[in-house]
């Protein structure tokens, strides 16, 4: 790979599901040894670009390539470690200890019938690393559902893939789990020169740890430095999102609001049925 292609390049996407367009004019580009954070509300198009970006889904328009090539041919199979939000959902009938399962992130067509020490150590680290040490020899559907989680990550952050998409990894994991976690890929970045693509609803966790934060609703409308992520105000600019007291914030504590005590006790009569 030439100094001047990235790694990954999304130019120019739109998608649509149904006949409806999810995402529109969509780009990006990442440079080897990058930690993207993709953020976003809800219905926004994290994952139809993410399964776009892995060629799951096909673009209406623009192009995805992955080292210079398209998604899921055979100069990117394997380079390429996704964890899916529902990975750790596996079904009653697979029987894997955790260390079975994270070793599948090693094998390749090389290594397939013989884990030698070396990736033998990759995986114990990987166990490590996301807090599974005790129950490493434990069938995964006996884990909870926290633990399912962290086991498949380990399985991802196993692979010797070049480019890791994590679609929400930080679910179910302690604040020592988590920050274990978010240490080790940074550190995957700055040594290995892995590239991390990663959607989160944690923008806290993010801001502290990716390079770039790309914020994407239908489009990209933020892609910069975490120390330029809008604030909460820019952000409603960006959404669209009217501000309902036309810019003027009163007070509406009791003491600013008894000119209408029916309708707040009415409220507060509501509030408590709520609860």
């Amino acid at each position: 790979m030439s100094s001047q292609q990235p790694l990954l390049l999304v130019d120019n996407i739109t998608v649509h599901r149904g006949g409806v367009p999810v995402i529109e004019n969509v780009n990006l580009t990442m440079n080897a040894g990058e930690f993207v954070g993709i953020v976003g509300p809800n219905g926004g198009g994290k994952s139809t670009f993410v399964q776009a970006v892995l060629g799951v889904l096909k673009c209406h328009q623009g192009k995805v390539l992955i080292n210079g090539q398209p998604p899921m041919t055979d100069g990117v199979v394997g380079k390429v470690a996704w964890v899916s939000q529902a990975a750790a959902n596996l079904p009653k009938s697979v029987r894997l200890t955790v260390r079975e399962l994270v070793s599948l992130g090693v094998l390749n067509k090389r290594t397939w019938f013989q884990l030698n020490q070396g990736r033998s150590s990759v995986i114990d680290e990987s166990i490590r690393m996301v807090g599974l040490e005790d129950v490493a020899d434990r069938d995964v559907n006996q884990l909870s559902g926290g633990q399912r989680q962290r086991a498949v990550i380990a399985r991802a952050l196993a692979s010797q893939a070049d480019f890791l998409i994590l679609d929400e990894p930080l679910v179910g994991l302690d604040r020592a789990s988590r920050n274990g976690l978010l240490k080790l890929l940074d550190g995957f970045c700055h040594q290995d020169k892995k590239t991390i693509l990663m959607v989160s609803h944690d923008v806290t966790a993010m801001r502290k740890t990716a390079h770039r934060l790309v914020y994407l609703e239908d489009t990209v409308r933020f892609d910069g430095p975490p120390p330029e992520f809008p604030s909460l105000e820019d952000l409603a600019s960006l959404r669209g999102i009217v501000d309902v007291h036309g810019g003027h914030h009163h007070d509406h504590s009791e003491a600013e609001c008894t000119h209408d005590h029916g309708t707040h006790a009415h409220v507060d009569i509501h509030l408590k049925e709520a609860e």
